[in-house]
């Protein structure tokens, strides 16, 4: 389950071989290690270095069909965080927001990655704009795929109540069964994840291999956190990317335009000082695998640009 967005044909069957054989294809390529918390895959071998983050209870199946464009001219680094997708969780605690920012630093000084570029989804790209206010002569830029400074709404309490409200996300996720935490995933990649079914069907049980006290607890760090303020000293391009999906906005309390939905985006990101927002539309929260032809031009042109 991948952190909330703001709220909550194709021949399908071919599609998934496709995305098998493409799977298949992709982990015979990829160089793993393990650097900090995160486990790392390694793609291509020449051009920029563009580094990918997912979000809650993501791995590198996120990014399959983007890995797959970007290896051809780009060096591509697919990281997991700890306690997803199968990685073994942190056994010794710690703030895993503080963990997953040094593990990133480790990674570029020990790979003498020449400034990446941050490619986050959800949380993962919310770390990747704590490190750009935090580390910006590291990297060369950042996008953020429906991932903030600032949870969405969390910008209308103080740090007192987000702190409560995290502690009590933490305890009710973290109380979840197995069996409750694979039927949970479904229904969020078919309410809010995906727009096709199908879709939702495919990857919500990879979304369900992930630890469950530390997904709940990457949750709880993430809506306690406000980042905003930090993005003063991130002096790189930014690119947010704004999903929309016309029908989960159609009424109150949720009712906004797709104009309006990326002003307010823009609104949280207005301390940086090189930030803008562009929308995708039709999709929800996992705007890549929604639509994938949009994203990749999307993400083909920021890098250009650079």
């Amino acid at each position: 389950m991948t952190k909330p967005s703001f709220r909550k044909t194709f021949p399908l069957l071919g599609l998934a071989f496709v995305l098998l054989a493409g799977t298949a294809a992709l982990a015979r390529e990829a160089a793993t290690s393990t650097v900090g918390t995160f486990h790392v895959e390694r793609h291509g071998d020449h051009g920029r270095a563009v580094i990918l983050i997912p979000g809650l209870q993501g791995g590198p199946w996120v990014w399959q069909q983007t890995i797959a464009q970007l290896q051809k001219n780009h060096v591509v680094y697919a990281v997991t965080l700890a306690g997803f997708d199968g990685v073994p969780a942190p056994v010794d605690g710690g703030n895993l927001f503080d963990r997953a920012d040094a593990s990133l630093l480790q990674l570029i000084e020990q790979y003498k990655i020449d400034k990446p570029v941050l490619v986050g989804h959800s949380l993962g790209g919310t770390l990747a704009l704590r490190f750009a206010g935090e580390h910006a002569e590291r990297i060369s830029g950042v996008v953020a795929v429906d991932g903030l400074p600032i949870f969405p709404g969390m910008e209308r309490v103080g740090e007192e109540q987000r702190q409560a409200m995290a502690a009590q996300m933490r305890g009710t996720m973290a109380a979840a069964t197995p069996e409750q935490f694979k039927a949970q995933s479904l229904g969020y990649m078919q309410k809010i994840g995906v727009i096709d079914p199908q879709l939702a069907a495919r990857y919500a049980p990879m979304n369900a291999r992930s630890d469950i006290k530390a997904s709940a607890q990457y949750m709880a760090e993430d809506l306690a956190f406000d980042g905003r303020a930090g993005l003063k000293k991130a002096a790189v391009p930014i690119l947010e990317i704004s999903p929309y999906n016309a029908p989960d906005f159609s009424t109150p309390p949720m009712a906004m335009s797709e104009a309006q939905k990326t002003a307010y985006y823009q609104s949280l990101l207005a301390n940086a000082p090189n930030a803008r927002v562009t929308s995708i539309s039709p999709s929800r929260h996992f705007a890549m695998l929604d639509q994938p032809a949009k994203f990749q031009q999307v993400l083909d042109d920021f890098l250009k640009s650079l």
